[in-house]
């Protein structure tokens, strides 16, 4: 997550998977894992239909994002190879995984950054559910919660979709942002260019940026009410409270496509502001201290994750492409 909003200039051309080809260095997959603990029998009748995510699996793609940084200078930055090769190991799953996948490639501050954008076939094509994450990390670390976390979560959910052979109603589609960090850089150039017939056929965007919080709270997006309420039914039916998400407002890249009149919502579990002694009696950790002690810093590492938030919220991403989608 951005710490402010900066206007940056940015100029893009689409770069065809040929073209960028000898660009993007190799990354070892991620191992495939067992599957994560059965969740709550209170959950609501609508999740089963829905899969559920693999913890060990969105874990295994934050272990290759440690790897990358560690790899290119100890992060993944926009304009800094780490983040090239974050976007080849997110676009060599998602290939693999059928996903028609394109790049797109913008400037800003002298540097050449991507988006990469994955379309699941089939589905309505006028009307289009998108989730999103950035793949971006500060120059000060590895950005593992910030935002690892969101982006690691959406492919895992994407290869399900992939391995549940899903054909929804209406037509899926991902996206993983460059430059966020500098001011919502990328998915900017994406929404700003988007054609107007093809805006009237985004029925939502669903953007997840720090879902694994060390000292995690449980944030619900406001933007959009049925988007919101579809979030808060399953955190409900997990028994686990939640309250609506105020300080990233404007701060992430749902705000790229608010502007431009799509509906959004999403997840967080918060960044630099203190959980309060009421907040750390219903959610538990430690009030009087940050959602996240490693709020852009070099700490930001696997080993700030909470496993527990990340995969109630990894859960949760399934059941919303669900829901909304099919």
């Amino acid at each position: 997550m951005k710490l402010c909003s900066l206007s940056v200039p940015a100029r893009s051309v689409l770069v065809s998977a040929l073209a960028i080809g000898g660009l993007l260095a190799s990354v070892a997959p991620a191992a495939t894992a067992s599957p994560a603990a059965t969740k709550r029998a209170t959950a609501p009748a609508a999740v089963l239909a829905a899969p559920d995510i693999s913890l060990a699996n969105v874990k295994a793609h934050l272990t290759q994002f440690s790897s990358i940084a560690a790899a290119n200078g100890g992060n993944r930055a926009h304009g800094r190879p780490g983040y090239l090769a974050s976007v080849n190991y997110v676009k060599g799953k998602l290939d693999a995984a059928g996903f028609t996948t394109s790049v797109q490639q913008f400037t800003s501050g002298g540097r050449v950054g991507y988006n990469l954008i994955a379309d699941w076939p089939g589905g309505d094509p006028n009307q289009v559910v998108m989730a999103g994450a950035h793949l971006d990390s500060v120059t000060s670390g590895a950005g593992i919660n910030d935002n690892g976390s969101g982006s690691a979560a959406v492919l895992e959910t994407a290869l399900a979709v992939s391995r549940a052979g899903l054909q929804p109603t209406k037509h899926l589609r991902f996206g993983w942002w460059g430059a966020e960090e500098l001011g919502l850089v990328g998915s900017r150039y994406y929404a700003n260019n988007l054609p107007s017939a093809e805006r009237a056929k985004l029925d939502g965007y669903l953007n997840f940026d720090m879902i694994g919080s060390s000292n995690a709270g449980y944030f619900v997006y406001d933007d959009d009410p049925a988007i919101e309420q579809t979030f808060k039914t399953y955190f409900a039916g997990l028994g686990v409270p939640t309250e609506i998400e105020t300080e990233g407002d404007g701060r992430s890249d749902h705000a790229s496509f608010m502007s431009i009149g799509v509906p959004v919502g999403g997840l967080f579990t918060g960044a630099g502001r203190t959980k309060t002694s009421a907040q750390a009696q219903k959610w538990g950790g430690t009030a009087g201290q940050a959602f996240d002690r490693c709020y852009h810093s070099s700490c930001d590492t696997t080993a700030s994750i909470n496993d527990t938030a990340l995969d109630r919220n990894s859960d949760a991403i399934a059941y919303a492409i669900w829901e909304l989608g099919t």
